[in-house]
């Protein structure tokens, strides 16, 4: 045989890998599903996608298994470009054994994940699988151990996003959890670790699959999915947009951009979309809005645990995670759900060298029996953990409210931030003036002939004695108080500092965060 037939081939068994059951594709775009490669054709540039080992077979046998030995073993892995940066990425191809994984599929997966990390390049996985291959047994449990493992390894040291685009469950679960975003498409794609029959069988509750497990579900009940869409081709292309702002590596600064908007900006706005008010709601939302690039941000699980925003964002150019209390829900109180939320964001961006920003309007931790069995102490501590232990570049905003143990979690100077900023109207205190002068006054209120106008004159005595907006200035806890239209300049400037910010930290293993 010449060369040239080789090269023939090559040629053909390549197409073959390529253009494996046509009829499993028919069957994927008539559920509306893209396939692995069209996929990938979406997350990566154009012509930049190199994949890895598309030759590889299983060596399984039993069960017909050796009669059917397709190239790829339902797994394709390479690597490619985003906007020029290296990604790496594996994809489940579901038209092959339904994207189960076996011993040679898990193998694949195993080794594209060791050189993203020796690269130091992200990791993006396009689920879509069927759970281990039942016909190889403890092999493909064993295949789903590894992945974990390196999930683990590579945690913090390299950016891990998990694009879920149709039903996973079991160990094919696991891994997402394990990983720093979780992006869902509705209607196609579902996660948990036991299926709608199972949860029949065992407990009698009938549910669909998206009750049980879909994206909306993990967007807004279990907060699981970081993001979910209505489509494949918006998702993936959100995707691409979060790679632009995550650095490659933990040893890399995220990508800074020209920023047409000016630094200098005034954001007069700010004066009338937060009302004086302490007890009015407000939309957060719309300050970051007017303080970030362009009004530019990305907000990370926007629809679970509102009372509380995270987002990226950039000023300047520079990517920023901010953490806002968000007054249009629940007052903008902490509970269970907002502190996990905000204290995984900030080791997030702590680990990849984003600088952080904590707008503060806070009134304190949701009060409530569900609340303390639930655990709030050690929920809310997982955040004062995570503000504590950061030690990225961290400004400080108070907006307007900010009391009690809240005040001091939400990235005070107490814990560690490097600038603290407050707006003029800024209420800084144990409590509000009318809890306050309840505990501090009761006996002088119940003795009194009109205890509400005594309570009303003790109330406007404590305002103007220890919550006046310069009593905590005067104390250097707020390094300045600012106009509000001013705060992007501040903020912009305080960062510019900051920026070779380098912390000393005490040599440890790790440290044992609160669970």
């Amino acid at each position: 045989m010449t060369m040239d037939e080789r090269v023939g081939e090559l040629a053909r068994i390549r197409g073959e890998a390529v253009e494996a059951a046509p009829k499993a594709t028919e069957a994927q775009h008539a559920k509306g599903k893209l396939t692995a490669r069209e996929r990938i054709e979406l997350l990566l540039d154009a012509g930049s996608f190199r994949e890895v080992e598309q030759l590889r077979r299983h060596r399984a046998t039993g069960f017909g298994l050796e009669a059917k030995k397709p190239y790829t073993d339902g797994v394709i892995t390479g690597w490619g470009t985003v906007e020029g940066r290296t990604v790496f990425v594996y994809a489940h191809d579901f038209r092959i054994f339904g994207g189960a994984l076996g011993e040679a599929h898990a193998t694949k997966i195993h080794k594209i994940m060791d050189m993203a990390i020796s690269a130091g390049a992200p990791l993006v996985s396009l689920n879509d699988g069927a759970g281990a291959r039942i016909q190889e047994g403890v092999s493909a449990l064993a295949g789903y151990g590894g992945i974990f493992q390196r999930n683990t390894r590579a945690s913090g040291v390299i950016p891990q996003i998990s694009v879920m685009l149709g039903p996973c469950a079991g160990g094919a679960a696991y891994s997402p959890a394990l990983t720093d975003f979780v992006f869902m498409v509705r209607e196609t794609s579902q996660m948990f670790i036991t299926g709608p029959d199972v949860v029949k069988a065992v407990t009698g509750e009938e549910i669909t699959q998206n009750g049980l497990g879909g994206a909306d579900v993990h967007a807004e009940t279990s907060g699981v999915a970081h993001f979910a869409y209505d489509d494949e081709e918006t998702c993936i292309a959100e995707v691409r947009y979060l790679l632009s702002m995550l650095p490659a590596n933990n040893r890399e600064k995220p990508p800074r951009t020209a920023s047409a908007d000016p630094a200098d900006r005034r954001c007069d706005a700010l004066l009338d979309l937060v009302p004086l008010d302490g007890s009015r709601p407000y939309d957060v939302s719309e300050v970051i809005e007017e303080l970030v690039d362009d009004g530019d941000y990305m907000e990370v699980h926007e629809r679970w645990a509102g009372s509380i925003v995270t987002a990226l964002a950039r000023l300047d150019g520079d990517v920023v995670g901010i953490v806002a209390s968000q007054p249009r829900v629940l007052a903008g109180v902490l509970d269970i759900h907002a502190s996990e939320k905000a204290a995984r964001f900030v080791q997030l961006c702590d680990a990849f060298n984003i600088p952080l920003v904590t707008l503060v309007d806070v009134p304190g931790f949701l009060p409530g029996v569900d609340q303390e069995h639930g655990g709030i102490i050690r929920h809310g501590a997982k955040l004062l953990y995570a503000y504590c232990n950061a030690t990225v570049p961290r400004v400080q905003v108070i907006l307007r409210k900010a009391y009690g143990g809240a005040y001091i979690v939400m990235d005070s100077r107490s814990i560690g931030a490097d600038l603290s900023f407050a707006w003029p109207a800024n209420e800084i205190a144990v409590m509000g003036a009318e809890g306050a002068a309840n505990v501090v006054f009761r006996r002088r209120i119940a003795a009194a002939e009109d205890p509400d106008a005594l309570r009303e004159q003790l109330v406007k005595e404590y305002k103007a004695e220890l919550m006046h907006p310069y009593y905590a200035a005067e104390r250097g806890l707020v390094d300045d108080v600012i106009d509000p239209a001013d705060t992007r300049t501040a903020l912009i400037g305080a960062l510019a500092m900051l920026r070779a910010k380098h912390a000393v930290l005490p040599s440890r293993k790790h440290g044992n965060p609160p669970q």
